[in-house]
């Protein structure tokens, strides 16, 4: 079985939003006091995170509990890893190519993120 929750976060329209670590901390908590170490992974969904924030938040996860959890933390994006690049193409056939380089940016992205070794100062696309 793979769990695919959402991440512990406010509300879009929160006064008070949460850092990047705060909402790793807080899902983590959450999974932790719900989730039996049995199950073997847990996939998040985007649940309308902007892509970069849904990347940054899983890498969070990954590197601060790196090792210590009893469940593999991955992703289970798709509007977070396919908008950009749809946004991009737009049903034109000149644009294929830059769409194409944009979905599997974003994807590398959440691959590296999967590890806790997303590096965000390289968040070009």
């Amino acid at each position: 079985m793979i769990l695919k929750p959402n991440m512990v976060l406010p509300g879009l329209a929160a006064k008070i939003q949460i850092t990047i670590d705060e909402a790793a901390r807080a899902t983590v908590k959450c999974l932790r006091e719900s989730v039996p170490a049995a199950i073997p992974g847990i996939a998040f969904l985007s649940g309308g995170q902007t892509p970069e924030l849904s990347t940054l938040r899983l890498n969070a996860m990954n590197e601060i509990f790196r090792g210590s959890l009893p469940w593999e933390l991955t992703f289970s994006y798709s509007r977070a890893i396919q908008g950009p690049a749809l946004k991009i193409w737009m049903g034109q056939a000149k644009n294929t190519r830059a769409a194409q380089e944009s979905l599997l940016y974003r994807a590398k992205c959440n691959s590296e993120a999967r590890e806790g070794n997303f590096k965000p100062n390289v968040q070009a696309k």
